[in-house]
């Protein structure tokens, strides 16, 4: 068996195309650009990257995008003083504050003081409730960009086993949801989680998020399984890499995503759609 690519590149380009033209159409009747605010505490090379790649897709579809660029030594009062502003300045769809956060603000409190329909990153305890109740509003990104491209492979999803590897509230909790709203029985595993290669081999999906280097081997997959490989490592050569030995569990696997261009490109179109859905809610498109 030799997997097939799930190739999140192009499919996020195609929603990029749709939401540029869903914003054109918009202007052309006098209608005002989605915005989006982007706020960076500190100077972390890795958010630096992330925040530019959002900006310029921002650009490419058409948004309004404001960039705030905080010094490290920011206080939590400053950053959500800010938030408090931007909740209230109607040019602003969207509030994204990019994580982590330096180790003075406490994170929580600030995804908190963000308005829930302002919360494009979708982490708002309301949001992630709404999630759970299968009343969506502002979805987390990355759960959100992985079940577009489990749609995309045109497998029928309902009843299908999945594991999840990691349980963060920004990853793995969240995914858990959505499978299960899809009609999925999830388990997710952590660094508790006993015999983790039994579970991983019963799955007919994984979704890998622990952030180890190749953490799941071939010999763990099932053949047929779709695998979901989040995780963004960088090997001792300086390649980029995921949590799955992604040439031996493609001769195993029936879908697989790649690293890179699988799941980050998802992840930054799903924040677009949470930046649009959010201008739509808030009667500035229609």
């Amino acid at each position: 068996m030799t997997a097939r690519i799930i190739d999140g590149k192009s499919i996020a380009a195609a929603i990029r195309r749709r939401i540029a033209d869903s914003v054109r159409k918009h202007v052309a009747h006098g209608l005002p650009r989605p915005g989006l605010a982007v706020i960076q505490v500190g100077d972390n090379p890795a958010s630096s990257v992330y925040v530019s790649h959002k900006r310029q897709d921002c650009r490419e579809v058409g948004f309004h995008s404001e960039a705030y660029e905080l010094p490290a030594e920011t206080r939590q009062e400053q950053l959500l003083a800010l938030v408090g502003r931007l909740n209230m300045d109607p040019a602003i769809d969207g509030i994204l504050v990019q994580l982590p956060l330096p180790q003075h603000i406490e994170a929580q409190a600030v995804i908190e003081r963000i308005n829930p329909d302002k919360d494009v990153d979708g982490f708002h305890p309301e949001n992630i409730g709404r999630l759970l109740l299968r009343l969506p509003g502002m979805r987390p990104c990355t759960p959100s960009g992985v079940m577009t491209l489990l749609r995309h492979t045109g497998e029928p999803l309902d009843g299908k086993d999945a594991v999840i590897l990691g349980q963060s509230s920004i990853v793995g909790r969240p995914m858990a949801i959505e499978l299960l709203n899809a009609r999925c029985t999830p388990t997710i595993c952590h660094s508790r989680s006993r015999d983790l290669q039994a579970k991983v081999r019963r799955a007919d999906i994984v979704v890998a998020a622990v952030g180890r280097e190749q953490f799941v081997p071939g010999t763990w997959i099932k053949p047929g399984a779709i695998l979901i490989d989040i995780g963004i490592n960088r090997n001792a050569a300086g390649k980029l890499v995921g949590d799955i030995d992604f040439a031996a569990a493609c001769a195993q696997a029936a879908w697989v995503t790649p690293v890179p261009g699988g799941v980050g490109p998802m992840t930054r179109a799903a924040l677009l759609e949470n930046t649009l859905l959010a201008a739509e809610q808030h009667s500035r498109l229609g």
